[in-house]
């Protein structure tokens, strides 16, 4: 088998709230979202990427300074990749999620969770390839982190089942 023709094995992992990954072998994320915020970054160069997955758009208060908070999450996956040996120049994002519905809440806080991933990756100069946010719709994205590739699935009402590993059965 040649370099090129060789198969590339992937892992799938779910993303729960609050939570970063970075993982070093090709990986499928999943990620259910309804008000929270994802933003993948990819590193151009070396064919890596990761996912953040936050629940609320930022705190001050170092004692809550956890990565359920979009300005934490981001930066500590910024942080990684940069680690892990890429440059901030071949780093690129997409950001998806944030959605709200009246009937539930009058905070937007999916709104302010966007708002918070656009300005911490403006502020570290991280162009944004693309979005898919806001709106009613909860939705559940697969990221490969060697591709970039992204499918998202946006729901009326999401399903318990939705969630991976799918343990439920799903109609």
């Amino acid at each position: 088998m040649t370099e090129e023709t060789k198969e590339i094995t992937t892992t799938n992992y779910f993303l729960e709230p609050g939570y970063v990954v970075l993982p070093a072998t090709p990986t499928m994320i999943s990620v259910v979202l309804g008000s929270c915020v994802s933003v993948c970054i990819f590193d151009k160069k070396r064919n890596v990427g990761g996912v953040s997955h936050f629940q609320f758009p930022g705190t001050t208060n170092p004692a809550e300074a956890t990565t359920r908070y979009g300005n934490v999450a981001l930066m500590t996956l910024i942080k990684m990749m940069l680690e892990s040996g890429s440059k901030a120049k071949h780093l690129e994002a997409q950001i998806f999620g944030g959605a709200h519905r009246k009937d539930l809440s009058p905070r937007n806080i999916g709104e302010e969770n966007v708002r918070m991933a656009r300005r911490v990756l403006a502020r570290n100069r991280i162009s944004v390839t693309s979005e898919d946010v806001g709106g009613e719709k909860g939705r559940k994205i697969v990221f490969a982190s060697h591709t970039n590739e992204i499918a998202v699935y946006r729901a009326e009402r999401l399903r318990r089942s939705d969630w991976y590993p799918y343990t439920e059965g799903r109609r």
